[in-house]
């Protein structure tokens, strides 16, 4: 007779203790990650003043002028919101954190704004021709997120993913990430458009490249806006924008050049 441990894979133990260690070193970057993901509302006002607005091509781009009912997913303060707006076009916001509808609300009172995330979104079946998402789709969990996004559209809707990026072909931005590195790294930035899938096609891409005029006092809000520095220690983060404010000091731009990034699929 052979005791049960003849059968047993050898390797079987080794197997798990592997697992049990990837587990160990997953969990605590999901948990930083939910950390900064839940951040914004504590930094609701330096995210309005220091954030971009998007450019009339991208959005233009990004959302047909035929579409009627816009709904922008992870709206924030705002900041693509309000570059939605048209004749005869209803726009609802949806967003998580109650700092951020706070904000928008001051910004925007005129436009509905409901608590919400992209993997559940308070609105009814086939209500939207168009779902925007702004600076937000790589916090989302795309096998939950993309049913529910095509659950909201009708039939032959769009989505439509956006991000502004800082140019850092330009050597004094390129500086300024060399330091918001040093101090706070920032997360690591999937966009996840390749898990998008059906019942979407193919997605599209084009970037747009233009400058932004800013005040030093507004690119110290834009870098505190930051999940990864809004959640540094309060010292660490004061140290580093000081360091900022030096840096624009010597550098004096009076603009912040970006690329914006956009991403389209039809349901």
């Amino acid at each position: 007779m052979t005791s049960p441990s003849e059968h047993a894979d050898p390797d079987g133990g080794n197997r798990q203790d592997r697992n049990r260690q990837d587990r160990n070193q997953q969990e605590p970057r999901e948990r930083e990650r939910s950390r900064q993901a839940g951040s914004f509302g504590a930094a609701a006002g330096a995210y309005e003043r220091g954030r971009p607005p998007y450019p009339p091509e991208a959005t233009a781009w990004l959302v047909p002028e035929s579409a009627r009912a816009v709904v922008d997913l992870g709206a924030g303060t705002g900041k693509l919101t309000r570059a939605l707006r048209a004749p005869g076009r209803a726009l609802v916001a949806v967003e998580p954190s109650a700092g951020m509808r706070e904000q928008f609300a001051r910004v925007l009172p005129g436009i509905r704004a409901v608590a919400g995330t992209a993997e559940s979104i308070p609105l009814p079946d086939a209500s939207a021709d168009t779902v925007v998402c702004a600076q937000a789709w790589h916090w989302v969990d795309p096998g939950r997120a993309v049913p529910e996004v095509a659950r909201l559209l009708r039939p032959g809707g769009r989505l439509a993913l956006v991000w502004n990026s800082r140019d850092e072909s330009v050597p004094w931005v390129a500086e300024l990430g060399r330091l918001l590195r040093e101090y706070a790294p920032a997360p690591a930035e999937d966009r996840q458009t390749d898990r998008i899938g059906a019942p979407f096609g193919p997605v599209e891409r084009r970037d747009f490249r233009w400058r932004h005029p800013m005040t030093d006092a507004e690119i110290v809000d834009m870098v505190a806006s930051r999940s990864y520095v809004i959640t540094l220690a309060p010292a660490v983060r004061e140290r580093l924008l000081d360091r900022v404010r030096a840096l624009l000091a010597v550098a004096r731009p009076g603009e912040m050049p970006y690329v914006t990034e956009c991403h389209r699929a039809w349901r």
